[in-house]
């Protein structure tokens, strides 16, 4: 049986966000692929990723009814996954989500079925990244590729996903990779 829970993850710095973007573009006429959104308390101008930005309070409310099927911290952001996908899921849908390495376990935990794509790009091609963005320090981009390795090890994916090529190419792998394990049945 395919897994129907896709959960995406990789490194800041690994194209991620461009690559689930684009997969988004590409499977937008498959009925039965769902894209779920992250609510974050983020400002939506300062990320890549379309997200809902939710206030600290909002998110503390939301999380005290329950809202959230997966919810973490990191960053000093906090990121919520909708209890939508629960439905979605149930409907036949193959979920697709961006979620966090630091989450990981647990997630694994409460959805059995997930299969974990981890967007993975040569050590110095992700320094480089990093350091071309320009939001943080040396310092601070020492302990961001750090953690990488580490979480790498301790929470390792189930399929590894080389973004070495164009924004493109990756997004069409990604697109490529969601098809090939995808559920069978449509969204009823």
């Amino acid at each position: 049986m395919h897994k129907q829970l896709i959960y995406v993850v990789g490194a800041s710095g690994s194209g991620k966000d461009s690559l689930l973007r684009m997969a988004r573009k590409q499977l937008a006429g498959h009925s039965h692929i769902v894209f779920a959104h992250r609510y974050i308390t983020r400002k939506a101008s300062d990320s890549n990723e379309n997200h809902i930005e939710l206030s600290q309070e909002e998110f503390k409310t939301r999380k005290a009814l329950g809202l959230f099927a997966m919810c973490w911290e990191s960053h000093n952001n906090r990121y919520g996954i909708g209890i939508e996908v629960n439905q979605w899921l149930g409907k036949g849908c193959t979920v697709v989500l961006n979620g966090s390495r630091e989450y990981l376990l647990q997630a694994r935990e409460r959805y059995p079925e997930l299969l974990s794509v981890g967007i993975e790009v040569p050590h110095a091609v992700l320094e480089q990244r990093l350091i071309d963005r320009q939001r943080e320090s040396s310092e601070e981009i020492q302990a961001r590729l750090h953690r990488n390795l580490v979480l790498k090890r301790v929470s390792p994916v189930d399929i590894s996903l080389r973004n070495e090529g164009t924004i493109d190419e990756g997004g069409f792998a990604l697109s490529q990779l969601i098809l090939n394990h995808c559920g069978v049945s449509s969204c009823a």
